[in-house]
């Protein structure tokens, strides 16, 4: 069997706003909606590894969570640390916007846990849920100590967090280091810009920094893809030289499926977990890409992480 890490945080969500006329919401949330797409996407002969710390005032509960997917490796499961676990208030303003306010400390990786338990993997995801999953330094050692390809979703990298606990749009100190820590880089909109508000600039920027593929995601419109020169599918040894440049960079759009959206949380992370899915399947990017929009889609009619495997394979009926 074949192994891809899923690094990131497990998060209590109290949701408010989301749907008007009934009460605020608690649930799973953060990394538990790309453990859910990737257990619904994953091809055959690949399981899930999780890289998760969790508070010790919600590890029982995360151990249930996690009994619930089927693609976990034997004997994986999220590693216990002794400080509150972070939960996030969230209060939409619309369908599409919301304020964030996260409490908790669970901390960073360092390489000396992060790196025994990376050796054997044979691909690995990273989705920055709460913006302080591990330290640039430690981003730049995955490099040496895998040597399958490294998704990375920079989400919450990008956001600061002042004294009330809200996340804000900040800037990224060392961007250029950062993406090229990484092989495929996910970012919406809002994010692009914040990085540069520049997208061809900053397109080309990330191309050079060595990353082969940038995805943009552009919610209900599907999503937009930047491919390195001669980037067709993902390959598995990181250390092979790079094509030369000699071929354009490639951009397109790939539509998504129009549909009445219920509930947009997780939909992004979703999308991450299916589009890697995909690509890790041998999948071309325009292919692997509208398998991920319309995931993205189907967790869109579902309401929370607990049981969206299930609902994205089919199984079960919206609620």
């Amino acid at each position: 069997m074949r192994k891809v890490g899923v690094l990131g945080t497990l998060v209590w969500d109290e949701i408010y706003g989301r749907d008007p006329a009934s009460a605020p919401v608690e649930e799973w949330g953060g990394i538990a909606y790309a453990l859910a797409g990737f257990d619904a996407s994953l091809p055959n002969g690949w399981e899930l590894v999780p890289l998760i710390k969790v508070g010790r005032d919600l590890s029982a509960r995360a151990t249930e969570l996690m009994r619930t997917f089927s693609r976990l490796a034997p004997g994986a499961r999220c590693v216990e640390v002794p400080v509150p676990n972070n939960r996030v208030t969230l209060r939409y303003q619309s369908e599409e916007r919301r304020c964030e306010r996260m409490s908790g400390g669970v901390p960073a990786w360092v390489w000396s846990e992060l790196g025994p338990m990376v050796a054997d993997l044979d691909a690995l995801y990273v989705n920055f849920i709460s913006g302080f999953e591990l330290g640039l330094g430690t981003a730049q050692a995955l490099q040496h100590g895998i040597q399958g390809p490294i998704y990375a979703d920079l989400h919450s990298l990008l956001l600061g967090m002042p004294q009330d606990g809200v996340r804000i749009p900040s800037a990224l100190p060392d961007a250029p280091a950062w993406l090229g820590c990484f092989d495929v880089i996910q970012v919406n909109e809002d994010e692009m810009r914040q990085l540069s508000p520049d997208p061809l600039a900053l397109a080309a920027g990330t191309i050079a920094a060595g990353v082969s593929l940038l995805a943009v995601t552009l919610g209900p419109r599907g999503a937009i893809y930047v491919a390195a020169p001669g980037f067709e599918k993902l390959t598995f040894d990181r250390r092979t030289e790079g094509i030369p440049l000699v071929h354009p960079i490639r951009t397109e759009r790939v539509e998504g499926e129009r549909i009445d959206v219920l509930d947009p949380t997780g939909c992004g992370d979703v999308f991450g977990a299916a589009l890697f899915s995909r690509l890790l399947a041998g999948d071309s990017v325009v292919t692997a890409m509208g398998i991920a929009n319309r995931m993205a889609g189907r967790a869109a009619a579902y309401r929370g992480a607990s049981g969206l495997a299930r609902h994205l394979r089919g199984e079960l009926l919206a609620v």
